[in-house]
């Protein structure tokens, strides 16, 4: 007779899952040494935080449900900031945590918490396994749950005697949903494009959950439609394309706050109306702007803006109608797309000033103009937050699917170190860079140790000017006295931090000093950390979250 254990790995493997992302504990024993005797690759990684995080990105990178497993308690709250950050990224995440045997439930029992109504609200369904026999069933559901529709996150409770306890009736498991195949009816969107003088196209993560990048890429130049990207989308047609005009936010590109204003018509594929867009307000579009959102979730049509047309789909089925549709027609560039290419223009030159500044400390964006000359061409990021980020996203461009990782609309600082092991895990032979600031990396400092455990060679950027800099940019401007409230922190030796971990690195304080350690990073066998020392300095980002609160 099967356990609860074994039933639970061979659930996975059944459902195609081969990876694990775990912290070892108490509930955990059973089904970690079943699932090592029948051959499931273990991550196991130093916080339940940075597990979620790896797996979450694991998810992503895969396009498919990705499992985190974590010990009850204290392990699974230190797992819930994961768990919510892959929620809001769309991010089909199955985070099961152990917990105390279910007969000892509200007894005063170790570690007894009630962690299915806890995460409840920030996942798409939770839920505890009340049985051995049950666990395929529940773990079924979980795959389906988390992969239908909009991905989301999802939490599976199963208690410690659930994984001991034997049983002769295991349930069956759910068949996975099978994905939308037909194409929506896009002769009015087709008509509204037609119509428009100054159109644009906002493309999102959807594009990349639906495996939809050479169709997308196919459309534009079919139509010459000028084209913005963000979140998962970045990539999905490279930024140095001819009708990709960079960031579709206003926080990274200055030239969307003019081009988003002046555009009757918004197209937005795959893309929340979010506080990224929608939510922005009249200073980043017009009052008089048509918008058409294509979305496979429906009530996020119209939710924060009044639409044209809305288009309920899978967004590869609906570009592929798209395509169809407008191969009816003859289409040619518009005025306006030489109008947006100068805006564009004016974005980069702005950017290349700030560049051009060869003090000490190292301005960031003269960093990441020298970073950008010399890194590998086919590199992968793994960005965090902070102005020093902001810095190198506004200025390196985005050349492949899938090779953007970001935060996610819970803005969850410190997550990169651990997407950049599962991006690094996922990509052996690639190279792999985190770009971070000195406040963000301090969150899951540990995760070093899993990196140089795990052999993975990437390479850590941290712009270090001892300190919270974004905030303290944010104080500057916005509060009363200028003040420097809780903004400050030790100039760290990061690369040392590493050094005693296991791996290697140095500290980088002139522009003249980047390109040969760019050099030794990437060629170094173990994990590297440049510890660049840099003047806190107000990005695009800052600036633009400044002039919100004004």
């Amino acid at each position: 007779m099967p356990t609860g254990a074994e039933l639970f790995v061979e659930t996975l493997q059944s459902l195609g899952i081969g990876e694990i992302f775990t912290l070892v504990g108490d509930h955990l024993n059973e089904v970690l040494a079943v699932a090592q005797r029948e051959g499931m690759r273990i991550v196991d990684m130093r916080h339940e935080s940075g597990v979620t995080h790896a797996a979450d990105a694991w998810a992503r990178i895969h396009r498919r449900p990705a499992v985190s497993l974590v010990t009850g308690g204290p392990g699974h709250t230190n797992s819930l900031t994961g768990i919510a950050t892959a929620n809001l990224a769309c991010s089909p995440l199955i985070a099961v945590s152990g917990s105390r045997s279910a007969n000892l439930a509200e007894r005063g029992a170790f570690q007894d918490i009630d962690q299915v109504s806890m995460t409840r609200g920030m996942v798409k369904w939770a839920a505890e396994a009340p049985s051995a026999a049950q666990v395929p069933f529940y773990l079924g559901r979980a795959y389906s749950e988390a992969n239908s529709g909009r991905r989301g996150a999802v939490h599976l409770t199963v208690p410690l005697n659930v994984f001991l306890e034997k049983t002769e009736t295991p349930a069956r498991v759910p068949q996975p949903p099978q994905a939308e195949t037909g194409r929506p009816d896009v002769r009015g969107l087709v008509e509204l494009v037609r119509q428009a003088k100054r159109p644009i196209v906002i493309a999102g993560s959807g594009i990349w959950w639906a495996d939809a990048a050479v169709e997308l890429r196919t459309w534009i130049a079919q139509t010459s439609l000028p084209l913005y990207t963000v979140t998962m989308a970045k990539g999905c047609v490279p930024d140095e394309h001819p009708l990709c005009l960079g960031y579709a936010d206003p926080a990274m590109n200055y030239a969307v706050r003019t081009a988003f204003k002046e555009a009757d018509l918004v197209v937005v594929l795959g893309k929340r109306l979010d506080y990224r867009l929608a939510l922005a307000g009249p200073r980043l579009f017009s009052a008089e702007a048509r918008f058409a959102q294509v979305d496979i979730h429906a009530t996020e049509l119209g939710l924060n803006r009044n639409l044209a047309v809305a288009i309920q789909a899978d967004v590869k089925q609906t570009l592929l109608a798209l395509i169809d549709e407008s191969s009816r027609h003859n289409w040619a560039p518009l005025p306006w797309l030489d109008r947006l290419r100068e805006l564009k223009q004016d974005h980069t030159q702005r950017l290349a000033l700030a560049a051009e500044d060869a003090g000490s400390p190292m301005h960031p964006a003269a960093f990441h103009a020298r970073l950008r000359e010399c890194l590998p061409a086919d590199v992968l990021y793994a960005w965090d937050g902070g102005d020093f980020t902001h810095w190198g996203r506004a200025t390196i461009p985005a050349r492949e699917p899938g090779g953007w990782l970001r935060l996610g609309p819970l803005g969850t600082i410190g997550s990169a170190l651990p997407n950049a092991i599962a991006l690094k895990l996922a990509h052996p032979e690639r190279p792999v860079v985190m770009i971070t600031g000195d406040g963000s990396l301090g969150f899951y400092l540990a995760e070093m140790d899993t990196a140089v455990r795990y052999k993975l060679p990437f390479v850590i950027i941290v712009g270090n000017d001892a300190g919270w800099g974004l905030e303290r940019e944010l104080q500057a401007a916005t509060v009363a006295g200028s003040p420097n409230i809780a903004c400050e922190l030790a100039p760290t030796r990061y690369d040392l931090i590493m050094k005693g971990f296991g791996g290697d690195g140095e500290t980088i304080e002139h522009l003249n000093e980047v390109a040969p350690a760019i050099e030794r990073a990437f060629a170094s066998p173990v994990p590297y950390c440049l510890n660049v020392r840099i003047r806190g300095m107000r990005s695009p980002f800052t600036e633009w979250q400044i002039a919100g609160k004004k």
